[in-house]
């Protein structure tokens, strides 16, 4: 094998580790609580149409912070709060890998936001949610100063992803994993 092969896949171990490191221990529910409040602040403050959206929700599933990086093979990784009525009621991490042509490193905060209430309970009772698989999202991408287009709300479930910073090539949520953490 190639020298090249060898440092490609030494930085791509280095990079994993890095992105994934805080992924083993959960951050405390008060952390996610915290950083979910500001996301939501944020959305609300900065994306014209977002009090519409969270008023129609049955449930919102708040990601206020996820790295992605990858060059070739990829991965990312965020915690979140699944809030209900304004209240948090359980808590998730999201992870996903990927191959094929993606360079980069990307912060974003994603928030999950349920229209239908048998979307929600379906995604509640699962163990281990993936998109795409187990439901279809509609991605909307929206940013500061924004607005949201009502008609991208005619389906279950619809993501939002906002404030990006850093560039990454290769936005997509099919094959992201949402499990259930800090069980009772």
């Amino acid at each position: 094998m190639s020298t090249v092969f060898f440092s490609r896949l030494t930085l791509l171990i280095v990079a994993a580790t890095a992105l994934f490191s805080g992924a083993a221990q959960a951050a405390s529910k008060e952390k996610i609580d915290r950083r979910t409040n500001e996301a939501l602040a944020e959305f609300r403050s900065e994306i014209n149409g977002a009090d519409a959206v969270l008023t129609k929700a049955v449930g919102v599933l708040v990601f206020p912070r996820i790295t992605k990086g990858g060059l070739g093979i990829g991965g990312e990784y965020g915690e979140g709060a699944l809030r209900i009525g304004g209240k948090s009621v359980a808590y998730y991490s999201n992870a996903a890998a990927s191959a094929g042509f993606q360079i980069g490193l990307q912060r974003r905060r994603q928030m999950l936001v349920f229209l239908d209430q048998k979307a929600l309970d379906r995604f509640r009772a699962s163990d281990g949610w993936e998109v795409g698989v187990d439901a279809s999202v509609t991605v909307v991408t929206v940013g500061a100063g924004g607005s949201i287009d009502t008609n991208q709300l005619n389906q279950p479930i619809v993501a939002f992803v906002f404030d990006s910073e850093g560039l990454m090539y290769n936005l997509s949520l099919e094959g992201t994993k949402i499990s259930r953490i800090h069980e009772d």
